[in-house]
C-alpha cells in the first residue's frame, strides 16, 4: 500500500484556528505502450505516487525484457512497492534469448510495502537467482516468475517456463509467496523448480508455487511442473506442483501431469507441506491427478500427496497418480502420511494410483501411512489402485498402515468402500503394526486377499 501524503491545510475563519484537509488522493489509470521502457517508467512513477495506480497493457503486447533492473539486478522490473494493478489485457512479460550468456532474472518482486494486483497476463521465461525474503544464507532462489513478500492478487493469468534453479535450495518454479496471496483462474504450467548443486541434502520444492505466507488458490490449473534434484546427493524434490509451510486453501483446482524426479533421493508428491508446515493445508474440490513421483535407487514418498503437518482433503479426485523407485522405495501413489501427518480425507475418489518399485519395496498404492501417522478417512472410494515391485516387496494395494518408531501410528476408517485393489500381499489393506479401526467400511473384490495378514484387521475378511 502506497503512503498517501494527506498535509493539513489551516486556515484562519472568523477569528478560529479550522483544519481544512486536503483532496484525498485519487486512483490513476495509465495506458502502457507496447514498450519496456514506458512499462518500467510506469511501475516507478506508481511507486513514487500516492493512492493506488492501474497500468493497463498494450493489447496482447509481448514486453521483452533483455536485461535485469539495474538498481534491482534480481528482477527484470523494478520493485513493486506501492498499490499497483497491471492489467495486462493478454499481454505478456517475457525474459528474452536463449543461451547461458542471457542474464538470469525473475520478472517481478513485490516488495514488503508492496500490494500487486496481477490480471490477465502471461509471465514467461523468469529465472530466480537470488531469494529476497532470505538474504542469508546466499546461494538460495526463490520465485522464477514472482516473488511476493507483500500482498499480492493473480487472476486470470498464465505462469510458463519460468525456473528456480539453486546449489543451495530452490523453491517456487513460478510464484515464491512468503507474503499474503492469492490466486484464481490461472494457469501454472511448465515451470521447474531446480537443485543443481552436489552436496548432500539439497532441496528443490515447489514446482510452481511455494508459499512461506498465507495463501488461497481457487478455480486455477497446476500442470506440467517439475521438481528436480542432482542425481545420488540424497536431495529432496518437493512438490512438483504446490508446497505449502503456512496456511493455505486449495480450492476447484486440477493439478495434473506434474513430477518430481530424484535418482538417489527423495522425490515427494504433487501437492505437500512443511516437515511439519505451521499451518494447515486444506484442498476442497478439484482434481490432482495422473502426477509422478520417481526416485529410481531412492524413496519416492506419494505420487499426489504428501502429508507431514496438517492436512484436510475433502471431495477431491486423487487419480492416476505414481510413486516409482526402481531398486528403491515407492510409497503411497495416491497420498502419503508422513511421522508429523494428521491428515482427514472425506468424500473424496482414491482411484487408479500406484506404487511400484522393481527389486525393491512398494507399499500402499491408494494410501499410505506408514511412520506413525494419523489418518482418518471417511466416505472415501479407495478403487483399483495398485502396489507392485517385481523381483521385491509389495504390499498394500488400497492401504499401507504401519505403527512407527514406537507403534504410535493411527489409522480410522469409517464408511470407506475399498475395492478391486492390487498387491503382492494385502491387496485391500496390509497392516504391519500401529492402530487401525474400521467403521462400517465395504472391503471386498481385492487381490489375493483382502486384508494381510490374517486376522490383523478386525472385522476385514477374505
Amino acid at each position: 500500500m502506497s503512503r498517501r501524503r494527506v498535509p493539513a491545510v489551516l486556515g484562519l475563519v472568523a477569528g478560529a484556528l479550522v483544519a481544512v484537509p486536503a483532496p484525498a488522493a485519487h486512483a490513476a489509470t495509465v495506458q502502457v505502450r507496447c514498450s519496456v521502457p514506458d512499462l518500467v517508467a510506469a511501475i516507478n512513477a506508481a511507486n513514487s505516487s500516492p493512492g493506488p495506480d492501474t497500468l493497463r497493457l498494450a493489447h496482447r503486447c509481448t514486453y521483452r525484457l533483455t536485461a535485469p533492473d539495474p538498481v534491482n539486478p534480481g528482477n527484470g522490473l523494478p520493485v513493486i512497492a506501492s498499490e499497483i494493478t497491471i492489467d495486462g489485457r493478454g499481454a505478456t512479460i517475457a525474459r528474452e534469448g536463449r543461451g547461458e550468456k542471457v542474464p538470469r532474472f525473475r520478472i517481478l518482486f513485490v516488495g514488503p510495502a508492496g500490494n500487486l494486483t496481477l490480471t490477465r497476463t502471461t509471465i514467461r521465461g523468469g529465472f530466480a537467482t537470488d531469494c529476497p525474503a532470505f538474504p542469508d544464507p546466499p546461494d538460495l532462489a526463490c520465485g522464477g516468475g514472482v516473488s511476493n513478500t507483500g500482498t499480492m492478487e493473480v487472476t486470470r493469468s498464465t505462469f510458463t517456463g519460468n525456473t528456480a534453479r539453486s546449489d543451495v535450495f530452490a523453491q517456487g518454479g513460478a510464484i515464491d509467496s512468503p507474503g499474503t496471496a492469492r490466486v484464481s483462474e490461472t494457469e501454472v504450467t511448465g515451470n521447474h523448480v531446480v537443485y543443481s548443486g552436489t552436496a548432500t541434502g539439497g532441496g528443490a520444492a515447489g514446482g510452481a508455487i511455494a508459499n512461506d505466507g498465507p495463501l488461497t488458490v481457487t478455480r486455477s490449473r497446476l500442470t506440467g511442473n517439475t521438481a528436480t534434484v542432482t542425481k545420488d546427493t540424497q536431495s529432496t524434490a518437493f512438490a512438483a506442483g504446490i508446497i505449502s509451510f503456512a496456511e493455505t486453501t486449495v480450492e476447484n483446482t486440477v493439478i495434473s501431469k506434474n513430477r518430481s524426479f530424484a535418482p538417489g533421493g527423495f522425490a515427494r508428491a504433487a501437492v505437500s507441506n512443511g516437515i511439519p508446515a505451521p499451518g494447515r493445508l486444506t484442498v476442497t474440490g478439484g482434481t490432482i491427478s495422473h502426477n509422478t513421483s520417481d526416485a529410481p535407487h531412492g524413496v519416492a514418498q506419494g505420487g499426489g500427496i504428501a502429508n507431514n503437518g496438517l492436512m484436510t482433503v475433502r471431495r477431491v479426485e486423487i487419480s492416476g497418480n505414481r510413486a516409482v523407485a526402481e531398486d528403491g522405495t515407492a510409497r503411497g501413489g495416491g497420498v502419503r502420511v508422513g511421522p508429523f501427518g494428521t491428515l482427514d480425507v472425506t468424500d473424496s475418489r482414491i482411484t487408479g494410483n500406484g506404487v511400484d518399485a522393481p527389486n525393491g519395496t512398494a507399499q500402499g498404492g491408494g494410501l499410505d501411512n506408514p511412520d506413525g501417522g494419523t489418518l482418518t478417512a471417511v466416505r472415501n472410494k479407495v478403487l483399483r489402485n495398485t502396489a507392485t515391485a517385481k523381483g521385491g516387496t509389495a504390499q498394500g494395494g488400497g492401504l499401507y498402515h504401519a505403527g512407527g518408531t514406537g507403534g504410535l501410528g493411527t489409522t480410522t476408517l469409517e464408511g470407506n468402500t475399498i475395492t478391486h485393489n492390487r498387491a503382492g500381499d494385502g491387496g485391500g489393506i496390509f497392516k504391519a503394526s500401529g492402530v487401525l479401526t474400521l467403521g462400517g467400511d465395504v472391503i471386498r473384490d481385492n487381490r489375493p486377499n483382502n486384508c494381510s495378514p490374517a486376522g490383523a484387521v478386525p472385522g476385514c475378511t477374505g
